[in-house]
């Protein structure tokens, strides 16, 4: 167990929130199950944003899904990760990607997607969506049927 926990630094330790966008915070562990293809998915219904006009909290659930390979995120590092954007001004589709692209460089999964389900503001809801497939694999393919044939929540 306790190399299994090596290297993670805010797992059992004392909880410290990041003022800002704070990528730094991501810690990320070795998947015992390479062989396997599984997903894994995190629901996250208690994210924040500012819109980066108006300054004004924006709240949403983001979905994270993903198919690991060598490394996967550990949950507590990722929830201080998705609460370091309560203050940063970021439009919602912004969000979804930043947060993409940063789990793609701590972790090389085979296969992610980031949904945001954000709620109304101004009479509208916007639901933005990014994946990403390993290139040249089947998870490339994978991605781009996923992208294309994707139904958002109603």
């Amino acid at each position: 167990m306790e190399n299994e926990i090596a290297g993670l630094s805010h797992l059992g330790g004392k909880t410290v929130y990041k003022q800002d966008y704070a990528p730094d915070v991501l810690e990320a562990f070795e998947n015992k199950h390479r062989g396997n293809d599984y997903r894994v998915t995190f629901d996250c219904p208690e994210f924040t944003s500012l819109c980066p006009i108006t300054g004004q909290p924006d709240f949403a659930t983001i979905r994270i899904d993903y198919i690991p390979d060598v490394k996967m995120v550990e949950s507590k590092s990722l929830k201080l990760y998705l609460f370091s954007f309560r203050n940063h001004g970021a439009f919602h589709e912004d969000c979804v990607n930043i947060i993409m692209k940063d789990l793609i460089g701590l972790m090389d999964p085979k296969y992610i997607e980031v949904t945001g389900i954000f709620t109304p503001r101004g009479g509208i809801s916007i639901y933005p969506y990014a994946n990403y497939g390993r290139k040249s694999t089947k998870y490339e393919k994978l991605a781009e049927e996923r992208l294309f044939n994707h139904t958002f929540p109603r």
